[in-house]
């Protein structure tokens, strides 16, 4: 069993077909001063059967790449975003 690197992230857009986009958020403290920042990164991400909608909150795992920008497949949706 290989172990792929898995990221937990919030989709930010899913219009495109079969993709979506997740921004995946951490923190990490400033060398010199020690002040702790927010870094986010946006990966591309296989949707199959579109069930990830804006702001669910979603695992996703690293595969081959699928297209230009896209090496990473959803697993599973985590939570569903609050209906307003």
């Amino acid at each position: 069993m290989s172990h792929k690197a898995e990221k937990f992230g919030v989709v930010v857009s899913n219009k495109m077909q079969k993709s979506i986009v997740v921004a995946v958020g951490w923190q990490v403290r400033h060398g010199l001063y020690g002040k702790s920042q927010r870094k986010t990164s946006k990966f591309v991400a296989h949707n199959e059967g579109n069930e990830a909608k804006v702001g669910d909150t979603v695992a996703i795992a690293e595969s081959r790449p699928l297209s230009r920008r896209k090496r990473w497949i959803v697993t599973r949706v985590v939570a569903k975003a609050q209906a307003i």
